[in-house]
């Protein structure tokens, strides 16, 4: 299965639209966004994913209780918190922002998941610790970096890659 993963959107609507096309661009059935959608308004334009999307809070989400209701108006569209665990495929997956560290540390250095997927930093990123992928899919915003970035998981290769839009 091929599962798109994205974060810090930071309210940049038109790339916003740009890695949602490109997200059904390359059929993936499974969104994960790990926050900093920022407000409200910007969540009706994953409605046009052709693909379920699973999120959690980032530190920059201002309405929580709004966010989530906006959530609830779209079918396909799930807000779960601070931290997800998702199954795909027999893979255990942690969905959370990273804005906090030791946090982050923590659950890498576990080695208790398949797969850590992350944001906060911006920097997009994949690497290894032990048998734990790790994948910052960095920023569709852009405004850190100058670059807009999605990543794509597949969960038979166990493989990310950076997608720059």
């Amino acid at each position: 299965m091929l599962v798109g993963l994205i974060a810090d959107t930071h309210d940049r609507l038109p790339m916003v639209d740009k890695a949602v096309k490109k997200l059904n661009e390359e059929n993936v059935e499974l969104v994960l966004h790990a926050g900093d959608y920022v407000a409200p308004f910007a969540i009706p334009k994953f409605k046009k994913l052709k693909a379920k999307l699973i999120g959690v809070f980032g530190n920059n989400d201002g309405d929580h209780e709004l966010l989530k209701r906006r959530f609830s108006e779209h079918e396909g569209l799930e807000l779960r918190g601070n931290f997800a665990e998702i199954v795909v495929d027999g893979l255990k997956i942690a969905l959370l922002h990273g804005n906090e560290a030791e946090l982050l540390k923590a659950l890498i250095n576990s080695e208790s998941f398949d797969v850590v997927v992350h944001g906060h930093t911006h920097m997009a990123e994949a690497y290894r610790k032990g048998e734990t992928l790790v994948v910052n899919p960095g920023e569709v915003c852009g405004y850190l970096s100058g670059k807009s970035t999605i990543a794509l998981f597949d969960t038979d290769k166990r493989e990310a890659k950076i997608v720059e839009l």
